[in-house]
């Protein structure tokens, strides 16, 4: 099942339809859709894939050679090329006069046993750049490797390439287009556990209840999600065990360094540095407050739905679930789940205001939007306001997020209003989002003031729906 990605295929197909040689860098995190993408993009186009394993080199040379053979089964040659530079020089030429597209999938498993590899590629690609029609395209997994050994300007690769695509998980409207069935609670919660990595989403039955689907999966030790994050950790890092706890940390709670440092036990200098490795994988993200970037009041946060659900629910209940007490683990996270999606619910509200400037639809014509936290010099209090975005020194949006299954009140309005003033912006617009709707005060209230929109949930998924218009 292949769904979304339409930027990217559109992109690859300009490049495909340019008739020169082309060189496009493909990579994300596991799981997150780049194989679906590719065979998306070659089917029906005279192509080469090829997918390296951890194993030798000249294991991968005789898997790559047998895959060039399929394609020119006509092409008098061994059936392992001696070497991948006659492998690759052989690809170059049946690429002479016609559009031929070559797929190196797990790229990183290759290069690692041929450390020549991507000395050699440039060597061809500088040969042949001019007079060949091939696509070449790389693909990787090990988000350092990509960056560190194809990007980066002490690569070999460097200034080769033609074009690349950092893949990452779906935003919400996205997430959304995989289903049909479930309510728009539902699609939210469901977004709020798996994120947006299609294979995760794939693991959800819209013919089930939200309960169901966690039961099934991360209440399942049959299940590939009970152990994903783990698994990933194994993979990509030396020490996940170090990592493990760090990422445990930051789910229950510890947002600051310090805090972080002392609740896993792991002093600050390791701390440092094995967060800024989780920071380069995507699975944490250093936050500022709105409009203060080199602020020391910075917070690390998991910006994974996924892993955040993981990390904060399924090792405390680990026993629970080894003893088959899936309906004793769901309780506990019931409980727990209101406040588990109040940062989701932040997002999603993020993203509907990209889409209504995106639209033009937007009061605020913003260039960025994040949350804002620090000292009211009003009332020396710390404070805290979900979304603001500046569109110049004179305007500016604030918004609150509930997710309560109660009505939100004109009391949530009129905290936005004092907190909003402490900015001294001339105008201002405030947005309340809220799942359960309002009060007919709160109503009233917006009304009077003029200058405030309230968003429901289910407008939410009204503009989710919505294709988004571009310039």
């Amino acid at each position: 099942m292949f769904f979304g990605r339409t930027a990217e295929l559109q992109a690859l197909e300009r490049l495909y339809k340019s008739e020169k040689f082309e060189f496009a860098v493909v990579y994300g995190r596991r799981r997150v859709g780049k194989t679906a993408l590719l065979s998306e993009f070659i089917r029906g186009k005279k192509a080469i894939y090829f997918t390296g394993v951890e194993s030798s080199s000249g294991q991968n040379l005789q898997s790559f050679s047998r895959c060039i053979m399929e394609y020119a089964s006509a092409f008098a040659a061994p059936v392992s090329f001696p070497s991948f530079e006659q492998a690759l020089d052989t690809v170059f030429s049946l690429a002479a006069n016609e559009r031929l597209l070559l797929v190196i999938d797990e790229y990183p498993y290759v290069a690692r046993t041929c450390e020549s590899l991507a000395s050699t590629l440039q060597y061809l690609i500088d040969q042949y750049k001019d007079s060949s029609r091939l696509m070449l395209i790389l693909c990787g997994s090990s988000m350092s490797y990509m960056e560190d050994h194809v990007l980066a300007y002490k690569a070999p690769l460097y200034g080769r390439r033609t074009a690349q695509f950092k893949l990452l998980p779906f935003e919400f409207a996205d997430a959304c287009s995989c289903f049909s069935s479930f309510s728009d609670e539902e699609m939210a919660l469901i977004y709020g556990i798996t994120g947006g990595t299609p294979q995760y989403l794939l693991q959800m039955d819209d013919s089930l209840s939200v309960e169901e689907n966690v039961k099934r999966t991360f209440l399942n030790q049959s299940s590939f999600l009970f152990e994903e994050p783990e698994n990933l950790m194994k993979q990509e890092m030396r020490e996940p065990a170090l990592y493990n706890a760090l990422i445990t940390t930051i789910a229950g709670g510890a947002t600051r360094m310090s805090e972080i440092s002392t609740k896993s036990g792991i002093p600050s200098s390791l701390c440092s540095s094995h967060l800024k490795s989780l920071i380069a994988l995507g699975l944490i993200e250093k936050e500022y407050p709105y409009g203060e970037k080199n602020s020391k009041k910075a917070i690390y946060k998991i910006p994974d739905n996924m892993f955040l659900f993981w990390y904060r629910f399924i090792p405390p209940n680990q026993s629970l679930i080894a003893r088959g007490a899936s309906n004793l683990a769901w309780n506990y996270i019931k409980s727990q789940l209101p406040d588990h999606m109040g940062g989701v619910f932040e997002t999603i509200c993020k993203e509907y205001l990209w889409r209504l400037l995106l639209n033009g639809d937007c009061p605020v014509q913003f260039r960025e939007i994040g949350r804002w936290w620090g000292t009211n010099p009003a009332t020396k209090k710390q404070e805290e306001i979900d979304i603001m975005g500046e569109q110049d020194q004179t305007t500016a949006l604030f918004a609150e997020c509930k997710w309560k299954n109660e009505k939100t009140d004109s009391s949530v309005l009129q905290t936005l209003e004092e907190r909003s003033r402490i900015f001294h912006y001339q105008k201002v617009h405030l947005f309340l989002f809220s799942k359960s709707g309002f009060t007919k005060e709160c109503q009233e209230a917006a009304c009077e003031a003029g200058n405030v929109t309230l968003v429901a949930l289910e407008e939410i998924m009204r503009r989710m729906k919505c294709p988004t218009v571009h310039d």
